[in-house]
Protein backbone atom coordinates (compact mmCIF):
# COMPACT_ATOMS: atom_id res chain seq x y z
CA UNK A 1 0.00 0.00 0.00
CA UNK A 2 1.39 3.06 -1.34
CA UNK A 3 -1.39 5.75 0.15
CA UNK A 4 -1.04 7.70 3.06
CA UNK A 5 -2.98 9.57 6.28
CA UNK A 6 -2.47 12.24 4.52
CA UNK A 7 -3.27 11.32 1.02
CA UNK A 8 -6.94 10.03 2.71
CA UNK A 9 -7.35 13.47 4.09
CA UNK A 10 -6.81 15.50 1.30
CA UNK A 11 -9.21 13.17 -1.10
CA UNK A 12 -12.11 12.89 0.85
CA UNK A 13 -11.52 17.16 1.89
CA UNK A 14 -11.97 17.46 -1.85
CA UNK A 15 -14.26 14.92 -2.83
CA UNK A 16 -16.76 15.58 -0.34
CA UNK A 17 -18.50 18.50 -2.44
CA UNK A 18 -18.51 16.17 -5.46
CA UNK A 19 -22.37 15.30 -6.82
CA UNK A 20 -20.44 12.02 -7.39
CA UNK A 21 -20.44 11.39 -3.85
CA UNK A 22 -23.33 9.14 -3.60
CA UNK A 23 -22.82 7.41 -6.65
CA UNK A 24 -21.73 3.83 -6.95
CA UNK A 25 -17.98 3.23 -6.62
CA UNK A 26 -18.10 0.35 -9.44
CA UNK A 27 -19.93 2.97 -11.62
CA UNK A 28 -17.16 5.42 -11.07
CA UNK A 29 -14.79 2.67 -11.80
CA UNK A 30 -16.28 1.57 -14.83
CA UNK A 31 -15.85 4.63 -16.73
CA UNK A 32 -12.10 5.31 -16.17
CA UNK A 33 -9.48 3.22 -17.46
CA UNK A 34 -8.52 0.76 -14.83
CA UNK A 35 -9.46 -2.64 -13.18
CA UNK A 36 -13.26 -2.93 -11.21
CA UNK A 37 -13.89 -1.90 -7.92
CA UNK A 38 -14.72 -5.47 -6.38
CA UNK A 39 -17.23 -4.41 -3.47
CA UNK A 40 -20.43 -4.42 -6.01
CA UNK A 41 -24.01 -2.97 -4.42
CA UNK A 42 -25.68 0.63 -4.44
CA UNK A 43 -24.44 1.03 -1.48
CA UNK A 44 -20.80 1.19 -1.96
CA UNK A 45 -20.62 4.94 -2.68
CA UNK A 46 -17.65 7.09 -2.01
CA UNK A 47 -20.29 8.86 0.78
CA UNK A 48 -19.66 5.75 2.68
CA UNK A 49 -15.84 6.60 3.21
CA UNK A 50 -15.46 10.13 3.07
CA UNK A 51 -16.42 9.98 7.45
CA UNK A 52 -14.01 7.57 8.02
CA UNK A 53 -10.44 8.26 9.65
CA UNK A 54 -7.32 6.66 7.18
CA UNK A 55 -7.56 3.97 9.59
CA UNK A 56 -11.14 2.85 9.77
CA UNK A 57 -11.43 3.04 6.06
CA UNK A 58 -8.45 0.03 6.43
CA UNK A 59 -10.70 -1.54 9.14
CA UNK A 60 -13.71 -1.41 7.02
CA UNK A 61 -11.73 -2.86 3.89
CA UNK A 62 -10.33 -5.47 5.93
CA UNK A 63 -13.77 -6.59 6.89
CA UNK A 64 -14.71 -6.54 3.66
CA UNK A 65 -12.07 -9.38 2.90
CA UNK A 66 -10.06 -6.60 0.91
CA UNK A 67 -6.12 -6.81 0.57
CA UNK A 68 -4.70 -3.49 1.76
CA UNK A 69 -3.78 -2.40 -2.05
CA UNK A 70 -7.39 -2.08 -2.49
CA UNK A 71 -7.04 1.60 -0.34
CA UNK A 72 -4.72 2.38 -3.13
CA UNK A 73 -7.72 1.38 -5.79
CA UNK A 74 -10.09 3.65 -3.71
CA UNK A 75 -7.84 6.75 -3.67
CA UNK A 76 -7.33 6.64 -7.43
CA UNK A 77 -10.86 6.40 -8.29
CA UNK A 78 -11.38 9.65 -6.15
CA UNK A 79 -8.63 11.57 -7.55
CA UNK A 80 -9.29 10.77 -11.57
CA UNK A 81 -13.13 11.34 -10.67
CA UNK A 82 -12.56 14.36 -8.99
CA UNK A 83 -10.47 15.17 -12.27
CA UNK A 84 -12.83 14.36 -14.57
CA UNK A 85 -15.44 16.01 -12.78
CA UNK A 86 -13.92 19.43 -12.33
CA UNK A 87 -14.37 20.53 -15.91
CA UNK A 88 -17.38 20.17 -15.57
CA UNK A 89 -17.92 23.11 -12.98
CA UNK A 90 -15.37 24.71 -15.35
CA UNK A 91 -17.80 24.85 -18.26
CA UNK A 92 -20.82 26.45 -16.55
CA UNK A 93 -19.28 29.69 -16.70
CA UNK A 94 -18.99 29.67 -20.91
CA UNK A 95 -21.86 30.03 -22.94
CA UNK A 96 -23.57 27.32 -24.26
CA UNK A 97 -23.58 29.58 -27.37
CA UNK A 98 -19.86 29.71 -27.61
CA UNK A 99 -19.52 25.88 -26.98
CA UNK A 100 -21.65 24.91 -29.58
CA UNK A 101 -20.31 26.78 -32.22
CA UNK A 102 -16.92 25.73 -31.72
CA UNK A 103 -18.04 22.18 -31.07
CA UNK A 104 -16.74 19.22 -33.77
CA UNK A 105 -19.16 16.74 -32.07
CA UNK A 106 -22.32 18.60 -32.63
CA UNK A 107 -20.94 19.45 -36.03
CA UNK A 108 -20.32 15.74 -36.90
CA UNK A 109 -24.13 14.82 -35.97
CA UNK A 110 -25.54 17.02 -38.28
CA UNK A 111 -23.46 15.60 -40.70
CA UNK A 112 -24.10 11.89 -39.74
CA UNK A 113 -27.99 13.27 -39.63
CA UNK A 114 -28.24 12.52 -35.64
CA UNK A 115 -30.77 14.51 -34.12
CA UNK A 116 -28.69 16.49 -30.81
CA UNK A 117 -32.07 15.77 -28.95
CA UNK A 118 -32.11 12.13 -29.20
CA UNK A 119 -32.45 11.11 -25.28
CA UNK A 120 -29.34 9.63 -24.03
CA UNK A 121 -31.66 6.97 -21.88
CA UNK A 122 -32.56 5.32 -25.54
CA UNK A 123 -29.03 4.35 -26.68
CA UNK A 124 -26.97 1.57 -26.17
CA UNK A 125 -24.88 2.50 -23.70
CA UNK A 126 -23.78 0.09 -20.80
CA UNK A 127 -25.60 0.67 -17.54
CA UNK A 128 -22.26 2.03 -15.93
CA UNK A 129 -22.16 4.80 -18.73
CA UNK A 130 -25.84 5.34 -18.15
CA UNK A 131 -25.90 5.93 -15.02
CA UNK A 132 -23.32 8.57 -14.98
CA UNK A 133 -24.89 10.38 -17.54
CA UNK A 134 -27.80 10.24 -15.76
CA UNK A 135 -25.81 11.87 -12.34
CA UNK A 136 -24.50 14.62 -14.61
CA UNK A 137 -27.62 15.58 -16.12
CA UNK A 138 -26.42 14.89 -19.37
CA UNK A 139 -30.10 14.06 -21.06
CA UNK A 140 -29.26 14.28 -24.85
CA UNK A 141 -26.44 13.81 -27.55
CA UNK A 142 -25.83 17.30 -27.41
CA UNK A 143 -25.44 17.56 -23.94
CA UNK A 144 -22.89 14.69 -24.12
CA UNK A 145 -21.04 16.72 -27.13
CA UNK A 146 -20.47 20.29 -24.98
CA UNK A 147 -19.72 18.20 -22.26
CA UNK A 148 -17.57 15.48 -23.86
CA UNK A 149 -15.60 18.47 -25.61
CA UNK A 150 -15.27 20.99 -22.59
CA UNK A 151 -13.55 18.11 -20.89
CA UNK A 152 -9.82 18.37 -19.84
CA UNK A 153 -7.30 17.14 -22.13
CA UNK A 154 -5.61 14.90 -19.29
CA UNK A 155 -9.08 13.16 -18.66
CA UNK A 156 -8.98 9.44 -18.51
CA UNK A 157 -12.13 7.79 -19.74
CA UNK A 158 -13.14 4.37 -20.32
CA UNK A 159 -16.11 2.15 -21.30
CA UNK A 160 -18.88 3.19 -23.64
CA UNK A 161 -18.38 6.85 -22.61
CA UNK A 162 -15.05 7.04 -24.41
CA UNK A 163 -16.32 4.71 -27.32
CA UNK A 164 -19.10 7.12 -28.35
CA UNK A 165 -17.00 10.31 -27.85
CA UNK A 166 -14.20 8.52 -30.21
CA UNK A 167 -17.32 7.28 -32.62
CA UNK A 168 -18.30 10.56 -32.95
CA UNK A 169 -14.94 12.32 -33.40
CA UNK A 170 -13.76 9.89 -35.86
CA UNK A 171 -17.03 9.36 -37.70
CA UNK A 172 -16.69 5.61 -36.95
CA UNK A 173 -20.40 4.21 -37.85
CA UNK A 174 -19.63 0.44 -37.17
CA UNK A 175 -18.44 1.90 -33.21
CA UNK A 176 -21.74 4.54 -33.62
CA UNK A 177 -24.05 1.35 -34.42
CA UNK A 178 -22.94 -0.45 -31.65
CA UNK A 179 -24.31 2.06 -28.82
CA UNK A 180 -26.43 4.35 -31.05
CA UNK A 181 -29.93 3.49 -33.37
CA UNK A 182 -27.88 3.95 -36.24
CA UNK A 183 -27.31 2.42 -39.37
CA UNK A 184 -24.36 1.86 -41.07
CA UNK A 185 -24.06 3.64 -44.55
CA UNK A 186 -27.40 5.96 -44.06
CA UNK A 187 -27.89 9.14 -42.26
CA UNK A 188 -30.14 9.45 -39.09
CA UNK A 189 -31.09 7.46 -36.11
CA UNK A 190 -33.84 4.40 -37.17
CA UNK A 191 -36.77 2.82 -35.13
CA UNK A 192 -35.80 -0.84 -36.18
CA UNK A 193 -32.34 0.03 -34.75
CA UNK A 194 -33.41 1.06 -31.69
CA UNK A 195 -35.86 -2.09 -31.15
CA UNK A 196 -33.31 -4.44 -32.02
CA UNK A 197 -31.02 -3.16 -29.60
CA UNK A 198 -34.20 -2.65 -27.04
CA UNK A 199 -34.62 -6.38 -27.71
CA UNK A 200 -30.77 -6.75 -25.94
CA UNK A 201 -31.63 -4.55 -23.10
CA UNK A 202 -33.47 -5.98 -19.45
CA UNK A 203 -35.92 -3.49 -20.13
CA UNK A 204 -36.58 -4.47 -22.82
CA UNK A 205 -40.43 -3.14 -22.63
CA UNK A 206 -39.97 0.09 -21.52
CA UNK A 207 -37.32 0.93 -23.99
CA UNK A 208 -39.65 -0.10 -27.08
CA UNK A 209 -42.76 2.07 -25.88
CA UNK A 210 -39.93 4.94 -25.79
CA UNK A 211 -38.83 4.18 -29.07
CA UNK A 212 -42.14 4.12 -30.91
CA UNK A 213 -43.08 7.35 -28.66
CA UNK A 214 -39.81 9.08 -30.43
CA UNK A 215 -39.96 7.57 -33.76
CA UNK A 216 -43.75 7.81 -34.58
CA UNK A 217 -43.11 8.85 -37.65
CA UNK A 218 -41.41 5.40 -38.65
CA UNK A 219 -43.75 3.78 -36.48
CA UNK A 220 -46.55 5.04 -39.23
CA UNK A 221 -44.42 4.12 -42.09
CA UNK A 222 -44.41 0.39 -41.26
CA UNK A 223 -47.81 0.21 -40.12
CA UNK A 224 -48.35 1.77 -44.00
CA UNK A 225 -46.46 -0.85 -45.15
CA UNK A 226 -48.39 -3.62 -42.93
CA UNK A 227 -51.73 -2.33 -44.24
CA UNK A 228 -50.29 -2.93 -47.65
CA UNK A 229 -49.87 -6.33 -47.34
CA UNK A 230 -46.11 -6.08 -46.42
CA UNK A 231 -44.14 -8.22 -44.48
CA UNK A 232 -42.93 -6.81 -40.49
CA UNK A 233 -40.11 -9.38 -40.65
CA UNK A 234 -38.71 -7.82 -43.58
CA UNK A 235 -38.23 -4.50 -41.92
CA UNK A 236 -35.81 -6.13 -39.89
CA UNK A 237 -33.46 -8.03 -41.92
CA UNK A 238 -30.95 -5.09 -41.82
CA UNK A 239 -30.09 -6.16 -37.98
CA UNK A 240 -28.47 -9.02 -39.83
CA UNK A 241 -29.03 -11.45 -36.63
CA UNK A 242 -32.40 -13.56 -37.21
CA UNK A 243 -32.57 -14.45 -33.36
CA UNK A 244 -32.79 -10.53 -32.76
CA UNK A 245 -34.55 -9.94 -35.57
CA UNK A 246 -37.58 -12.27 -33.97
CA UNK A 247 -37.04 -10.42 -30.49
CA UNK A 248 -37.51 -7.03 -32.06
CA UNK A 249 -40.77 -8.28 -34.07
CA UNK A 250 -42.44 -9.29 -31.13
CA UNK A 251 -41.58 -6.45 -29.19
CA UNK A 252 -42.89 -3.69 -31.83
CA UNK A 253 -45.87 -5.83 -32.62
CA UNK A 254 -48.24 -4.57 -29.49
CA UNK A 255 -47.41 -1.28 -30.61
CA UNK A 256 -48.87 -1.38 -33.60
CA UNK A 257 -52.23 0.04 -34.82
CA UNK A 258 -52.36 -2.92 -37.31
CA UNK A 259 -52.10 -6.41 -37.17
CA UNK A 260 -49.02 -7.52 -38.54
CA UNK A 261 -49.76 -10.74 -40.88
CA UNK A 262 -53.61 -9.88 -41.26
CA UNK A 263 -53.24 -7.21 -43.37
CA UNK A 264 -51.46 -9.80 -45.83
CA UNK A 265 -53.87 -12.24 -45.59
CA UNK A 266 -56.72 -10.11 -46.25
CA UNK A 267 -55.05 -8.38 -49.51
CA UNK A 268 -54.22 -12.29 -50.70
CA UNK A 269 -57.74 -13.58 -49.82
CA UNK A 270 -59.35 -10.02 -51.31
CA UNK A 271 -57.44 -10.95 -54.42
CA UNK A 272 -58.45 -14.53 -54.96
CA UNK A 273 -62.18 -14.88 -53.79
CA UNK A 274 -63.10 -11.72 -54.00
CA UNK A 275 -61.94 -12.60 -58.19
CA UNK A 276 -64.73 -15.39 -57.47
CA UNK A 277 -67.51 -13.38 -56.14
CA UNK A 278 -67.26 -10.87 -58.96
CA UNK A 279 -67.58 -13.93 -61.75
Amino acid sequence: MKSTAKDWNEIRKAFAASIMADTPINSLAQNLDGPEWPIKGKEETPAKYLDLSFEEVLEVLQLKGQPPERFDQLIGVLKETLAFDSPFGDMVEQTQAASERDNQLLKNLAKLGIPENFPIALTALDPGTLEFCKLEQLITLSEFAVRAQSMSQNVIVGGDFKKLLNALSHIDETALAEVLPFRVGHRGLHLVEAIGQAAKAPDAASRAERATTWFRDELAAIEKDLEAGGSLARHFVVIGNPEVEQRAVELLRPHLRVAAGKAAAAKKKGGLFGWFSRK
